[in-house]
């Protein structure tokens, strides 16, 4: 394989959460990344503008290997709500301002979510408030080659108010998301090590690094 498979993957987001979940799973399975920030070379953030997950998850690989020189892997990951017809959707991140950016903080924009979540289920039954987050992950080099795409989903519900939000760990929806079959725990309580191997974004991690493997031993 090309010379850019032997070097460390870099891991396409600016978010450092996420950074810390994905560089925990692939630890977990012998892959070496690295992220943007660890790089010295200047980046610019795509514009998403992808109507699902995969569309962005490929305009964030493509371009970031694209400015970076190297192998890079992005992912694009949301909430789908049943009962929302599928919202947040691929504006997860923006929901509170309609998938606009608006110059909150993450902190900000994540409390603005929540709270905009919980206001348009309302009090609707928990059988009601069926929900997944998906994750999807692509592998893209610097000449606009996708190599994979891998898919990943993290089933549960969306916990009535008053009920959630619950638990300090994880970000986003976490807080919110009751963990199936259960429904007992949000995702917010589990620990790292659990939340890795249940959620969407370890199990398209691992798939992916599973697809590495095999492209590196060609």
């Amino acid at each position: 394989m090309s010379d850019l498979f032997e070097r460390s993957i870099v891991l396409a987001t600016a978010n450092p959460k996420k950074v810390t979940e994905l560089r925990a799973i692939f630890a977990g399975i012998g892959l070496g990344v690295e992220s943007l920030a660890d790089l010295n070379t200047p980046t610019t953030e795509p514009d998403e503008t992808g109507a699902t997950f995969e569309q962005n998850a490929t305009i964030k690989a493509v371009e970031y290997a694209r400015q970076t020189g190297r192998l890079c892997l992005a992912d694009d990951s949301g909430l789908a709500v049943d009962a929302l017809g599928g919202a947040p959707g691929v504006i997860s991140s923006h929901y509170c301002t309609d998938g606009v950016e608006t110059g909150m903080t993450r902190e900000e924009r994540d409390a603005a979510n929540n709270e905009k979540l919980l206001a348009e289920l309302g009090d609707r039954a928990i059988s009601e408030r069926t929900a997944r987050f998906v994750c999807v992950m692509v592998l893209a080099s610097p000449d606009g080659n996708i190599h994979a795409t891998t898919r990943g989903t993290f089933e549960g519900a969306i916990g009535p108010p008053g009920d959630v939000p619950r638990g300090t760990s994880g970000f986003g929806y976490d807080p919110l998301f009751l963990v199936a079959p259960e429904l007992a725990q949000t995702s917010a309580e589990l620990d790292a090590k659990t939340k890795n191997a249940l959620s969407h974004r370890g199990e398209a991690a691992r798939a992916m690094a599973e697809t590495i493997a095999a492209m590196r031993g060609a």
